[in-house]
């Protein structure tokens, strides 16, 4: 069998030479040498000793910003139901400065109406005139080059060879121990057969999709199964063939200032700050919540949805705390792994 992975591998690595005049790049191997190698288990670490969970929020958030935020949040998302997605936002209270932030490319007419004061108290008044509106455009997340089996997260991963990338999120399995990859749900439709960067390699075909513009549900996920999938995922440049082991998951923690994207465009970036783990991102594909916000940082970029978003212990290893689905290139957006893990019914794998 390890005969057998090493041909396979030389077998892709001689594919991509022919392909990179199309922009592709090598697969990788694991630490060792051979992916066959990487240690596969599922023991999960006690979240108590999370390097991120004594971060806190700089500033707190009144009662009032945080009632005003809940009915502008419910005010986006029944205009995006009712007008459509011609305009993007993306809204959450900011933990360094406690305000309300609506990052958006609507009118000042639209964003007006959807900030205006949420009642007469004194309180209430202020939290709205407190909003700090930008104009920017939100976009979704499309399109490390190619993999091989057992795939790892932060891969390039599309439909059609050399178009429409996304990243691989993380390894999930359920009750029965079947392995699924997550990623973004506005990368592919229920039932694609999806494939590795260049086309060389089939990744898995799609299930469990939720958008919602094609399912109603506030999240942004799908999983992708039928393949070998690993508790690894890669870090390092865009063709690095580097990774670190999942050892854990949990919740994102407001504050902390050290996450990191790993995607197939920027590859693996951290020094980013949560600013928040329940804001609303709403973008052509409709409206998502609650969703980690982040920023700091070389920010993810086209290609990257569906990228793990994750802290590094001392030791190297990557507690997962979400996946990359939207941003602006100064603030991004992330699915929160409690929504994924609730919404399947599954359990991190490690590596």
């Amino acid at each position: 069998m390890l005969a057998r992975k090493r041909t396979l591998v030389g077998a892709v690595v001689a594919a991509t030479v022919a392909l990179t005049v199309l922009g592709t790049t090598s697969a990788q191997a694991a630490p060792t040498g051979d992916k066959e190698t990487a240690r596969q288990v599922t023991a999960q670490l006690d979240e108590r000793l999370a390097p991120d969970r004594g971060a806190h929020a700089k500033v707190a958030a009144s009662a009032a910003a945080t009632a005003t935020l809940a009915t502008i949040q419910r005010r986006i998302a029944n205009y995006v139901a009712t007008h459509g997605t011609k305009y993007t936002f993306g809204s959450y209270l900011d933990a360094t400065t406690g305000k309300i932030v609506v990052d958006t490319d609507a009118p000042a007419d639209v964003v007006a109406s959807l900030t205006k004061p949420v009642g007469t108290s004194a309180a209430l008044t202020q939290a709205a005139s407190e909003v700090q509106v930008s104009k920017t455009s939100i976009s979704d997340f499309w399109h490390r080059r190619d993999d091989i089996q057992p795939y790892w997260g932060g891969g390039g991963i599309t439909q059609t060879a050399n178009t429409a990338w996304c990243s691989a999120g993380y390894a999930v399995q359920n009750g029965s121990g079947t392995r699924f990859s997550v990623t973004a749900g506005h990368c592919f439709a229920n039932g694609i057969n999806v494939l590795t960067e260049s086309g060389a390699n089939p990744y898995g075909t799609v299930s469990n999709r939720r958008l919602p513009t094609v399912t109603g549900h506030a999240q942004d996920m799908e999983l992708v199964g039928g393949r070998s999938y690993s508790g690894r995922i890669f870090t390092g440049g865009v063709t690095s063939t580097s990774s670190a082991p999942v050892v854990a998951a949990g919740t994102a923690y407001v504050g902390f200032s050290d996450y990191c994207h790993s995607g197939r465009t920027t590859g693996e970036n951290c020094g980013h700050t949560a600013t928040s783990i329940t804001g609303q991102v709403c973008t052509s594909t409709g409206c998502k919540s609650p969703v980690i916000v982040f920023n700091g940082g070389t920010q993810p970029a086209g290609g990257d949805s569906g990228s793990p978003f994750y802290v590094k212990d001392s030791s190297g290893g990557a507690w997962i705390r979400g996946n990359v689905i939207a941003g602006n290139g100064t603030t991004s957006y992330a699915e929160r792994w409690l929504d994924v893990q609730a919404a399947y019914g599954v359990s991190i794998v490690t590596g």
